[in-house]
């Protein structure tokens, strides 16, 4: 019944987000989650080394401070490693991990496997072109990673494990998409030992890029789509998710939302987050 509504709702998704809201997946745990409770600390460390190394060989920012991939430049060789470290995380146990262990373990794992996603499909011009038929939005739903003998989708860690597992609205400014519009694919991996701090400066870069929060020319209040695809992670009506986007903002973006608080539009870029014109090393 759900897929039907789906379908019935295509031709408006584009350009009603609070629509685009009835085909994100609710907040809820996964039955007989295994993993859920942390380990007391120190937990058990996950080498992330493999994906630092990706990251900060193929991304860069762009003169507008967008986090970009060079998808296309890629090595065989970069590919199989990207492929061993996602294999590696099968292999962990996240019951043995900490909280903030498991946190960066998830994030990690959830933004590798979308840039192999897109590496498996490239060339595309946007992850939204990756679908598994006709009621498809992209491969949020595609199987891709078996943990602790659980098949996984990237909407399953999502929503199904970080979202009601850890409750933190800040999680959106750390997953990617590989969209332009999204909060940007962090430059080096997660690590649980600098996770508050990461989360609050990705959070702070986000709501004061105008990809995030902005005013147009004739002062209307443009958020992005996240506030309003996950307002209930951020508060229970627009008012509350204004307040929480405030407490991260800068003076003068602060001072505006103050003055001018009703939101007018919410937009979102698709586009593929795509590092073009690299030279070769």
């Amino acid at each position: 019944m759900r897929k039907l509504l789906i379908l019935l709702l295509l031709p408006l998704l584009a350009a009603c987000a609070s629509i685009e809201r009835v085909a994100l997946p609710a907040p809820e745990p996964l039955a007989a989650q295994t993993w859920t409770p942390a380990a007391a600390p120190p937990g058990q460390r996950v080498n992330h080394g493999a994906w630092n190394s990706f990251l900060q060989t193929y991304v860069a920012a762009d003169e507008r401070g967008v986090n970009r991939v060079a998808y296309a430049q890629v090595t065989d060789r970069d590919r199989a490693r990207l492929d061993g470290y996602i294999a590696q995380l099968q292999g962990v146990e996240p019951s043995r991990l900490t909280r903030d262990q498991q946190l960066a373990y998830w994030i990690n794992l959830y933004n590798a496997l979308t840039v192999d996603v897109i590496l498996e499909n490239y060339p595309v011009d946007s992850i939204r072109d990756i679908t598994d038929g006709a009621l498809s939005f992209g491969p949020w739903d595609r199987p891709l990673v078996v943990v602790s003998g659980r098949t996984l989708t990237l909407n399953d860690i999502e929503h199904r494990i970080i979202r009601p597992t850890y409750k933190e609205p800040r999680i959106h400014h750390a997953l990617n998409c590989a969209a332009v519009g999204c909060p940007n694919l962090m430059d080096r991996a997660w690590q649980a030992d600098t996770l508050e701090r990461d989360l609050a400066a990705a959070e702070r870069a986000y709501v004061n890029d105008p990809r995030g929060v902005r005013f147009d020319d004739n002062g209307r209040l443009i958020l992005s789509k996240i506030y309003i695809w996950f307002r209930e992670d951020f508060g229970p009506n627009e008012r509350a998710v204004i307040a929480q986007i405030s407490q991260a903002a800068a003076p003068e973006l602060q001072a505006r939302l103050r003055e001018n608080p009703r939101v007018r539009a919410y937009k979102y870029d698709w586009a593929l987050n795509e590092r073009r014109n690299v030279p070769d090393s």
